[in-house]
Parts: C-alpha cells; sequence; structure tokens
C-alpha cells in the first residue's frame, strides 16, 4: 500500500466515521508526513456534526464544560492540506468492486483506501417501553445535551406539583458506563438507582470483592444499587411518558418495581459493522469487522479500527487498542512492517467521584495465581494483587477507593516486584510501603498512547524537553485520559534532576519564586501589598495566578480584608464577592455551622431568609446548609439578616477552611467515646478563615467506627479511650487520598497545638493550589519529616508556628460583617453605580468584565464612575472599559 515517490496523484483515503480513533489515524499520518500531494489525500466523513470529541469525558459536560472544549487535538489539524473533515456526513453504502462509497447527502466517492472506525452504538436491552419518552442512551454529545434538558424540564413538571417528590432516574447497567451516567444524573440532582443484571458493578473489570467495596462506596454518595436485578419493562403515566420500571421475578432483594422519570440505557455497546455486513465483509460472531493483526480486513483495500474491529475473535471497547490500531494502520499505509501487538485493558477511571482501577490478569485466571488482598470497609478501600505462583511476580490487580498505587504497579505487570508485595497495599506513605519504583525503560506508563518510561526519558534527553507540556506534547504521554500524568511528572523531574537541570518552581512568568519562597519574603519584609512586591521580586503587572495567590499570602500573613483597598483587585471571582458563582450567573451564600451544631433558631433564620430571597436551599456534604440563586446586589441584604441571627461567613469561596465535620459522639451516641462535636465546634472556630494555598477541611470522630469520614479530611481525628488519633493529608476531589496516622492517643492541648504546627506548616511551604495529600507527598522527608517539625521540634520552628496561629486566632473578623460595616466595600455590590437601590426584578442586565457597557453623559465628563450603568431612555451610548 506504500505510495510509490514518483506518483503524481495523491492517493484517496476515506475514513469512515470522525471520533477519537478516526482523529488518531488522521494525526498519526499527518504527524509522519504521509499527507501530501504526492501522498495520501485523507476525506474523514463523521456522521455528528462536529469535530472529534472526548468521549471518555462526555460527563464533564454535566459540571458546565463547553462541548467545544472537548474538542480533540488542535483545530489545525483539519485545516491541513489534503485533510478533509465532512461533518454530518455518514457513509450508506460501499461499492467494494469499484472501491467507492455513497454519503447520506448523495455523494459518490472513491478510495483507494477505506479505513471503517464507525465506532459502536449502545445496546438497549428489547424491553417492552424501550421508546417511551424519558428514556435515553448514554453515547454522544447529542444524547447528553437531550438528557440534561429532559431532566431540567421534569424538575420543572415535579416543581409544579402539590407535593414534589424530585425527580427520580434509573440507569440500566453497572458498568464503566452504568456509573458514568449514574454520575450524571447525580449531578443534575436526580434521586439515582442503578440497575445492573450481574451479582455485583462492573463484573467485567473488578472481582467480587471490589464489586461489594464499590457499592458500599457508591451508595454513600446517594446512589442506590440493584444487582442481581433485571428490568423486565417499562410503563408510561398519564403523560405517555416512562414512569415505571418493573423488575423481573427473582431479582435480588425482592425489587418490584422503581417509580422513575427517566432511563438511562447503559447496558453495553454493539460494534457499528452494518456497513460491513452490506458489502459482504467477513464479521466476527459477536459483532465487528474481521481484521488480522496489521488490522486488514479481506479486501486489501479496506481496514477497520477501534470499536468497530474484531481481531482475534475479539472486539475491544476501550480508546487505548483502538489508538494502537489507528497507529498500525497510519503505518501499514505509509509502508512500515507495524502490526498488533495486543491491548493493554488496564482501566482507571473516578466514577462518582470513587477511584476504581484493574490491570493485567484482574480475576487470577493465570495458572497457579496467588492473591493478596487489602480490604479497610471503614474507609471504603479494596485492593488486590495477583501475583505468580511463587509470590514474586505481578500479574495484575483492583484497585476501589483508592487507586494512588495503579501509576506505579501497572507498569510492573509481569515483573517481580522485590520485597513484601503486600506493602504496595498499605495506604500510600505508610511505614513499610514501597517507595518509588525504578521504572525500566520498556516498561509503558501511558497505555492510552502506548507510551514507555524510555520515551519520556528519551524526550528530555534527547528531545529537548525541559517540563511536562512539552514532554506531552512530544510524546502524547498524559494526553488522554490522564491517570498517567504523576507517574509522567515523576520521571520529567527525575530524568532532569539527574542531568543537573534545576527544575524551575517559577509560580508564573511575573515571578521566579515559587510560593513558599514568595510567603517567607513577605514574611521577612513585611510587605503588604501586591504592586511593592512585584516592584522588588518580580515584574510585570501581573496574571491571574500571581494575583490570587498574592492575595491568598498578605490574607494568612496580616489577616487583613480580602476587600481592602488594592486587594479587592487581586482576588478571583469568589474572593472577590465572598461568594461562591453558579452557572446561572448567580451566588450561593454559604454561613458557618461549627461543627454542623445547630439551634432550631438557626435553622429558622436560614430557612426565613432562603424564603423572603427565594433561594434553593441544600445541605452539603460539610454539614452546612447552601443557599443558592442569590443576584450578586442581593449578597449585602442576604448577610444582614444572616448575621443579625448570629452567623458569619463559611468561607465556601476561599482557599481556607471550609468545614470541621463531626459525629454525634459520646453525648448522644452510644458507641461514642469522647465529645467529638464539642471539639469539632472548638476547631472550626479556631481555624475559621484561615487563608491557604487549598481549601482545607477537618472532621472529628467519636469512635473509630468514623461516622464523621476523617480519613477523609485534610485533618482528620478519631476517638479512642485515651484520648484523640490525629490522621492529615486525606483529600477528596479530583485524587482522593486517605489521612495518614500523625500521632496517637493525644489529649485534647496536644492535639490542638499538634494540629496549629501542622497548618501553620502546611501554610508556609505548600505551593500554589496544593492540597495536604500531594503536599505530603513531595515535602522532603514526607510524613517523617512532617511528624518530626510538629511534634518534636526538630527545625526549631515550634514557636514561630505557634505564634502565627495565635496571632490568627486573635485578629480574626468575619468578613461579611466587616464588609456590612464598611460603606466602600458595599459600593462593590451595587448593580448599578447610578442606581444603588435594588433594581426593578423584571430587569435582566449582564454585566461581562472587560465588555462595552452602557455609560451617561456624566461618566463621559468625569470618567470616575465604576461598574455597570443603569440607562433610561431611547438613547443608548456605549463605550469601551
Amino acid at each position: 500500500m506504500s505510495p510509490s515517490a514518483a506518483s503524481s496523484a495523491p492517493r484517496q483515503l476515506l475514513v469512515v466515521g470522525g471520533g477519537m480513533v478516526a482523529h488518531r489515524l488522521v494525526e498519526a499520518l499527518v504527524d509522519r508526513g504521509g499527507v501530501t500531494a504526492t501522498g495520501w489525500q485523507v476525506t474523514v466523513l463523521a456522521e455528528e456534526p462536529r469535530a472529534p470529541y472526548d468521549r471518555v469525558a462526555l460527563t464533564s459536560y454535566f459540571a458546565g464544560r463547553d462541548p467545544e472544549d472537548l474538542a480533540l487535538g488542535s483545530p489545525d489539524l483539519w485545516r491541513t492540506p489534503g485533510v478533509q473533515l465532512c461533518r454530518g456526513e455518514s457513509v450508506t453504502a460501499v461499492d467494494r468492486a469499484a472501491r467507492r462509497v455513497t454519503t447520506s447527502t448523495g455523494r459518490q466517492l472513491g478510495y483507494d483506501a477505506l479505513v471503517l472506525a464507525t465506532g459502536s452504538s449502545a445496546f438497549v436491552p428489547p424491553v417492552d417501553g424501550r421508546d417511551l419518552p424519558g428514556c435515553f442512551v448514554y453515547r454522544t454529545i447529542d444524547d447528553v445535551a437531550a438528557l440534561r434538558q429532559y431532566v431540567a424540564d421534569a424538575g420543572a413538571r415535579d416543581a409544579r406539583r402539590r407535593t414534589p417528590r424530585g425527580v427520580a432516574g434509573a440507569v440500566v447497567g453497572g458498568g464503566l458506563l452504568g456509573l458514568e451516567a449514574a454520575g450524571a444524573l447525580t449531578a443534575l440532582g436526580v434521586d439515582t438507582h442503578v440497575v445492573e443484571f450481574a451479582p455485583r458493578l462492573m463484573p467485567l473489570q473488578v472481582d467480587e470483592g471490589g464489586g461489594e467495596a464499590l457499592a458500599r462506596l457508591v451508595g454513600t454518595l446517594g446512589v442506590q444499587v440493584h444487582a442481581g436485578t433485571a428490568t423486565a419493562r417499562l410503563t408510561a403515566g398519564r403523560d405517555g411518558r416512562v414512569a415505571r420500571m418493573h423488575a423481573a421475578e427473582g431479582s435480588a432483594a425482592g425489587l418490584d418495581h422503581l417509580d422513575v422519570d427517566v432511563v438511562v440505557f447503559a447496558a453495553g455497546v454493539r460494534p457499528r459493522d452494518e456497513l460491513a455486513r452490506a458489502c459482504d465483509l467477513p464479521v466476527g460472531p459477536r459483532g465487528g469487522v474481521v481484521v488480522d493483526a496489521t488490522c486488514r480486513t479481506e479486501d486489501p483495500a479496506v481496514w477497520a479500527i477501534g470499536e468497530v474491529a474484531c481481531l482475534d475473535g475479539r472486539a475491544y471497547g476501550l480508546v487505548a487498542p483502538g489508538y494502537t490500531m489507528a497507529e498500525v494502520v497510519a503505518d501499514r499505509l505509509l509502508g512500515g512492517p507495524a502490526e498488533f501487538p495486543g491491548a493493554d485493558l488496564s482501566t482507571k477511571l473516578k466514577l462518582l467521584g470513587v477511584d476504581v482501577a484493574s490491570f493485567g490478569d484482574a480475576f487470577g485466571t493465570s495458572p497457579g495465581a496467588l492473591s493478596v488482598v487489602y480490604g479497610d470497609p471503614v474507609a471504603g478501600v479494596y485492593k488486590k494483587l495477583v501475583l505468580s505462583d511463587d509470590a514474586r511476580t505481578l500479574l495484575g490487580g483492583v484497585l476501589v477507593g483508592d487507586a494512588s498505587a495503579y501509576a506505579g504497579l501497572r507498569p510492573l505487570v509481569g515483573r517481580e516486584l522485590g520485597g513484601d508485595p503486600a506493602a504496595w497495599l498499605l495506604p500510600e506513605g505508610a511505614e513499610g510501603g514501597p517507595g518509588s519504583a525504578e521504572l525500566p525503560d520498556e516498561a509503558a506508563v501511558c497505555s492510552c498512547n502506548n507510551v514507555t518510561a524510555g520515551a519520556v526519558r528519551d524526550a528530555v534527553r534527547c528531545g529537548g524537553c525541559t517540563d511536562l507540556g512539552a514532554v506531552k506534547a512530544c510524546t502524547r504521554a498524559g494526553t488522554s485520559c490522564g491517570s498517567c500524568l504523576p507517574l509522567v511528572k515523576k520521571l520529567v523531574t527525575a530524568e532532569l534532576e539527574s542531568a543537573g537541570v534545576t527544575v524551575s518552581r517559577a509560580l508564573c512568568e511575573h515571578f521566579d519564586l515559587s510560593r513558599a519562597q514568595l510567603f517567607d519574603v513577605v514574611r521577612v519584609t513585611g510587605i503588604g501589598s501586591f504592586s511593592e512586591l512585584v516592584e522588588r521580586y518580580g515584574r510585570g503587572r501581573g496574571c491571574d495566578i500571581c494575583k490570587p495567590v498574592v492575595a491568598s499570602v498578605l490574607a494568612s500573613i496580616d489577616g487583613r480584608h480580602v476587600l481592602e483597598g488594592e486587594r479587592a483587585t487581586l482576588q478571583d471571582t469568589n474572593d472577590h464577592v465572598m461568594a461562591n458563582i453558579q452557572k446561572d450567573g448567580t451566588y450561593s451564600v454559604v454561613p458557618r455551622i461549627p461543627g454542623g451544631e445547630v439551634t432550631p433558631e438557626g435553622l429558622i433564620a436560614i430557612g426565613e431568609v432562603a424564603r423572603d430571597f427565594g433561594l434553593y436551599t441544600k445541605i452539603t456534604g460539610g454539614q452546612r446548609i447552601d443557599l443558592f440563586g442569590a443576584r450578586m446586589e442581593l449578597l449585602p441584604a442576604i448577610w444582614q439578616r444572616l448575621v443579625d441571627a448570629g452567623f458569619e461567613s463559611g468561607h465556601a469561596y476561599g482557599k481556607s477552611l471550609r468545614t470541621v465535620k463531626s459525629c454525634v459522639g459520646s453525648t448522644w451516641c452510644r458507641y461514642g467515646v469522647q465529645d467529638s462535636v464539642a471539639l469539632a465546634v472548638a476547631l472550626e472556630l479556631r481555624y475559621r478563615g484561615l487563608r491557604s494555598p487549598h481549601k482545607i477541611k477537618l472532621g472529628v470522630s467519636g469512635c473509630a467506627r468514623e461516622c464523621a469520614e476523617a480519613r477523609g479530611k485534610d485533618v482528620g481525628v478519631i476517638a479512642t479511650d485515651k484520648g484523640w488519633n490525629l490522621y492529615v493529608g486525606g483529600n477528596g476531589g479530583f485524587t482522593p487520598r486517605h489521612a495518614r496516622l500523625l500521632a496517637e492517643d493525644l489529649d485534647t492541648a496536644t492535639l490542638v497545638r499538634t494540629i496549629d504546627r501542622f497548618l501553620v506548616y502546611y501554610v508556609h511551604t505548600a505551593d500554589r493550589l496544593q492540597r495536604t495529600a500531594p503536599w505530603l507527598e513531595e515535602i522532603e522527608g514526607g510524613l517523617e519529616h512532617v511528624r518530626a517539625v510538629v511534634l518534636d521540634d526538630a527545625l526549631g520552628l515550634a514557636a514561630d508556628l505557634d505564634a502565627a496561629m495565635a496571632a490568627h486566632v486573635e485578629g480574626y473578623t468575619d468578613e461579611w460583617r466587616a464588609t456590612l460595616e464598611d460603606p466602600e466595600k458595599l459600593r462593590r455590590f451595587a448593580s448599578f453605580v447610578n442606581a444603588p437601590d435594588s433594581p426593578d426584578p423584571s430587569l435582566a442586565y449582564v454585566v461581562e468584565r472587560g465588555q462595552p457597557r452602557p455609560v451617561t453623559a456624566g461618566e463621559r465628563a468625569s470618567g470616575t464612575a465604576e461598574g455597570a450603568v443603569l440607562v433610561a431612555g431611547p438613547r443608548l451610548e456605549v463605550f469601551a472599559r
């Protein structure tokens, strides 16, 4: 298939399908110089009306991500001479004899080579009622957009009922796609059920123990799991929409039916092989176009890649094998010898906020395989390693709840672990853990793009790459699912340091210092403004990276109000108005409720505020009440009502202490051994307003049953018969970590002093936007070093750390109250500078930073007014700011 160098006319390549694998094929051909006037001319026929996008990240669309942000690669790819992307045009027929296709627009296009990359379609079980309004699949952007709109409409219908019950939904299928869909429904506020025919969730990826752990974790997030349950039929309500899901007889737990408003089918996929069948190409027994190791079909001019290909009797449903197939075909079209090397079916995903990973022989089917299992039901962790019969060679594994070891373990499949294999299952950083192993060059670190550790090192040694971004661009490592990025970053840093290159810790282009170094500069010099700091130690006018960091540093050191003077211009969106902006442009208000303890009068006051201002209320996971839907000009009035009722800012908007979660402890619980509520209240009042590199969360549990989930917090305290155990470095978010034991059986005074020092040391030394977990991983000496500093005063800093916390506690003031008492600060919350009172509620307006705005003649003359201006009358003049 190699084009002759002497050819005068290019050869025509048609790619049927515009998904992720098709994009990789075109990218590979362009990168290798195969798309030229005398080489290949490529036409991609995409059924969807948009360029190829990241289907793996589809759920992020529900978090407000713009569909355009999901587009793969650079749009310049489709402007490459010789490359044409035809959107919204599918192939309806293939004439193999004439080497020609017919498209949905009636066009007929000839080809020298045809690549089928049509992917797969969602499988919908043949149950009665599957076509009712309210039934969806979860496959494309259009699918999820329609689902989101339907749920919004269902919510509106529910609100009009005399007795609203909330929107309920069911996902048919508990595999990868099903849990993704459940996460999407949950993000939309739907009361979600997952119905899985198999006896456990994710039956193809995790074993029985992993499935049980996953079900427990998913259940704690409000999703009800019905494993071992088949859907018999769906029935409609009076309005003709789906209203009830009926379970088949013999389902687990005796489930009869579920009343639902929406149903999502995520029960698997089927290869889109209808074109191959119609033109008599062989297909596999379970579907998919049969191809050989070169990804070529029976017809030498036709290839198949991705989910539509059937190789060795199997169709692969993951993106990594599809990418490998695309690379093989690109190589073959240019005369290369590449063959499909086999598929790495390892997966690492965050489903409903829960880390799940599976790699190698996860089920231990290899002859003589042994399993080493670690389980912590309280922490919600299940880990299993599958080893050879001599317990030395790693064959595979399953990780649920804590997949931090995945990046280091997966490249070692087929290799000896060395030492005690069980050490790999201990919580990260625990004593006896394996530490970081030196990966051999041939070990794969990025399975999505088949990038080895050696390729990463070569990019640094020989490719001139000096940072993670350059390595990603050079090797494509970490550009797909991103789970390998921590490991890639460590490899890059190690390689640079071994070459004697100083790894830059610069905050941004305006400061060559890191956040920790800037903190020390401000603390030692007493500099109190950004302008002085950038003049003496930086350059330029600053940016969106350094300004909020400096604002946080200044607030951490001197405790002055975030809106005082120049500091108001440094804050990011939320700190700027001391409330959290929402997707519709309104704000949420979160009063502080220390330890979750609140009086009936306090609850009534919050309820009255929500009612009077028309706000939506939500009890958060941190035992607070969130009030949503406030317009900016209403914030001071809302704060005033809350402050008058005895509340203060909960700092939900700031990089600071958020909450101290607590169980009811010994006061009420028959298992409690210490007063966890009193301690939680005292800690929250002590650390409120503490500005830090990232948000901080604490938890206090009154016994080992851990109802406050303290080991998932930055600082976790668990009661014992002798006092308190202190855990540190637990985080949620994108990279969950379980906290690690710092000290045991502390009395209350020692506990508080230790937490003081830990938090201040973190605030002084952590990097920008660095949570406590990665800080503990990266600080030299790790947990042992921090333990020596805060408990043994190894660096002689104890007095300074104690003094810093004492200054914070003494200098604390409520930011809401301080704003209400300062007319100058209140001016920032007026909707229009010439109409400070609340505007007509029927008036709709949008203010965007940096956009033109209406001005009055007086403003034009003086040039002194700030903010948007309300203009009355038929004439509107717009000046740019």
